[in-house]
C-alpha cells in the first residue's frame, strides 16, 4: 500500500512472538493484494481493467472496505471518494517527477471520479465500476483495516498487548505490562495533546506533514480534494482517535478535506471519535 508496517508486541516467549508476528504480516500481505492500488496484480487492478463491463467477484475484505468507503463518500458528499484512483495516479506521478499536472489531464481524470457509479453487491460478492477508465484508490481507509486485521490476528495467536503501525495509522490492543496505555506523540499538536495514551483503540493522522511538494507560494499536499482534483493547500493536519483503525483512517482524511463548517458538522455527527485538527505552522 505504498508504506511500511511495524508491529510491537509483548509475548511470553520469543517463539510465540515470532509466530504471531509472522501470521500478522502474512495477513497484511494478503490485504495488500486485495486493497492496494500500487499493485498491477491485485484486485483493484482487475476491477480497473473491467471498468464499464460486467460485475467482478471480489474478496470479503474488499467488499467490507469499499462498503465503508462508499458510506463515508455519501456522508461527505464526495469529499471522501474511493473512486479517486485516476487522480491518485496523476498526482502520484507528478509529485514523483516534480512536474505540474496538465489541466486537460486533470479534467480527464476528474471526469472518472464518481462514487455513485460503483455498484456494490454484497449478496453476490461483486463490484462493478460503471464507467470505463474508473479506478479505485482505498489508500485513505485500507491501511486502517489492515492494521485492525493484523491486531485481530495477533489476538488469535494469544497476544493481548500489541501495537500495529501502518503508515499514519496506529492500532493498539491492551497496554504494555505495567502501563496505562501506549504513548503516542502527535506532530504539530498543542502542548495539551502532544502526548496521548491509547489502548484498545486506533489513532490516525492525515495532512501534509510528511508528503508534499513545494510550489511557491504554496505547499501542495499529497491529499487532494476528489471534488476538484486539486491537492490541498490549507496545511490542515487532522488526527482522529476512534474505536478501530478503519474508522480513524477514513475520518482523518475526511476531516482534512472538508472545509471548516462541514468539518464541524462532521465532527458533531461522530461524538464517539476524538478529533484534533490544527493548521501546520509556516516554515
Amino acid at each position: 500500500m505504498g508504506t511500511e508496517a511495524r508491529i510491537t508486541l509483548h509475548a511470553r516467549t520469543t517463539d510465540e512472538a515470532d509466530a504471531a508476528a509472522a501470521a500478522a504480516f502474512d495477513r497484511i500481505s494478503a490485504l495488500d493484494r486485495a486493497l492496494s492500488d500500487y499493485r498491477v496484480d491485485g484486485e483493484l487492478a482487475v476491477l480497473a481493467a473491467e471498468a464499464g463491463g460486467a460485475p467482478v467477484a471480489v474478496s470479503d475484505d474488499l467488499l467490507h472496505v469499499l462498503d465503508a468507503a462508499l458510506d463515508l463518500a455519501s456522508e461527505t458528499d464526495g469529499a471522501f471518494d474511493p473512486t479517486a484512483g485516476p487522480l491518485s495516479l496523476l498526482w502520484r506521478e507528478a509529485m514523483r517527477a516534480g512536474l505540474d499536472v496538465e489541466p486537460s489531464a486533470l479534467a480527464k481524470a476528474e471526469a472518472l471520479v464518481d462514487w455513485s457509479r460503483v455498484a456494490l453487491d454484497p449478496e453476490n460478492g461483486t463490484v462493478r465500476l460503471e464507467k470505463p477508465g474508473m479506478r479505485l484508490d482505498l489508500g485513505a481507509i485500507a491501511k486502517g483495516h489492515a492494521a485492525d486485521q493484523a491486531l485481530a490476528t495477533l489476538r488469535r495467536h494469544g497476544i493481548s498487548s500489541a501495537l500495529v503501525v501502518f503508515g499514519g495509522e496506529i492500532v493498539a490492543s491492551d497496554p504494555p505490562p505495567g502501563a496505562d496505555g501506549w504513548r503516542i506523540a502527535l506532530i504539530h499538536a498543542d502542548s495539551a495533546h502532544a502526548g496521548l495514551h491509547i489502548a484498545n483503540e486506533a489513532i490516525s493522522t492525515s495532512g501534509d506533514t510528511e508528503q508534499y511538494i513545494e510550489r511557491e507560494p504554496v505547499r501542495l499536499s499529497h491529499v487532494f480534494d476528489p471534488r476538484t482534483g486539486e491537492p490541498l493547500t490549507s496545511r490542515i493536519v487532522a488526527t482522529v482517535i476512534a474505536r478501530d483503525g478503519i474508522t480513524a483512517d477514513a475520518f482523518a482524511t475526511a476531516a482534512t478535506v472538508l472545509d471548516s463548517a462541514a468539518r464541524a458538522r462532521f465532527i458533531a455527527r461522530h461524538p464517539s471519535a476524538r478529533f484534533y485538527v490544527r493548521r501546520v505552522p509556516e516554515g
